[in-house]
């Protein structure tokens, strides 16, 4: 199978990798991609590592050798959004070490108390206090972000609980509904679309629409549905999260569908 895309969006949990599980299909179609010189960037809903950290794991277990700014993680979209929308704010973190390391050094102050805005993410640290601080928080006004709302996370042990499982509750315990960053949401592929765009402008290239960019990912919930949130092409492999059955009775079908990568062509 073949269509001419001039980049590449390309998800990590499941279509990278399973866990601690090689998908050398995946590794190898990157190497046809670098080969060709064709750009892609990692859009991944993974919050807990920072990008280098990323470009250091597939270099270290994945054979993959990739910069740390063709990673783009829903905590650097989160931290863009904020940023943004709610400059100066003191944010009360559900979290990793390493999110908390980014908003620290993108200037904000992080609070146990009174916040402006609660940012929810994968905390494999959660409890219950948290929990009341959060659910508090937010009913009090504090703004509901969230890095993404993955139900669970595919690894070799199985599909273990994700962000998704803590904003579930979090809706329930609050009544509210949090502004999403990571797919399906529109906010992160279009910072994507704007990341890559700045890279490669810096090369002296031409920036590309979303048209010219497809979004490879296993999680139809998640990698299609962002693709078809902001009209771009999918790119479905079963090697992950979804399968053809998950498919019979979505009106969204992705764009092309594959078994793994080695059946794409460039």
């Amino acid at each position: 199978m073949k269509q001419e895309y001039k980049a590449y969006f390309i998800d990590l949990d499941g279509t990278m990798y399973m866990g601690k599980n090689r998908i050398p299909s995946a590794e190898a179609f990157i190497k046809r991609l670098q080969k060709k010189d064709i750009p892609f960037l990692f859009v991944t809903n993974n919050a807990t590592k920072t990008t280098q950290q990323v470009a250091d794991k597939l270099h270290n277990h994945y054979d993959t050798t990739v910069e740390a700014n063709q990673v783009y993680t829903s905590a650097v979209a989160s931290v863009d959004y904020l940023l943004e929308h709610h400059p100066g704010a003191k944010i009360f973190l559900l979290g990793s070490e390493s999110l908390r390391g980014q908003l620290v050094e993108a200037g904000f102050t992080l609070v146990d108390n009174n916040p402006d805005v609660v940012l929810q993410s994968l905390d494999i640290n959660l409890d219950y206090q948290k929990l009341e601080k959060a659910t508090l928080a937010i009913r009090n006004g504090a703004a509901f972000v969230v890095t993404n709302i993955d139900s669970n996370i595919p690894n070799e042990k199985g599909l273990c609980p994700g962000s998704g499982a803590t904003t579930a509750f979090l809706r329930c315990s609050t009544g509210q509904e949090p502004v999403i960053i990571g797919k399906p949401s529109s906010v992160i592929m279009e910072g994507a679309i704007h990341h890559l765009n700045e890279q490669l402008k810096a090369a002296g290239k031409q920036a590309l629409t979303k048209e010219e960019i497809v979004m490879v990912g296993d999680n139809y919930t998640t990698d299609i549905m962002a693709g078809v949130n902001v009209s771009m092409d999918t790119l479905m492999v079963l090697t992950g999260f979804s399968s053809r059955e998950d498919l019979v009775t979505v009106e969204a079908q992705p764009t092309h569908i594959v078994e793994d990568l080695t059946h794409w062509e460039l």
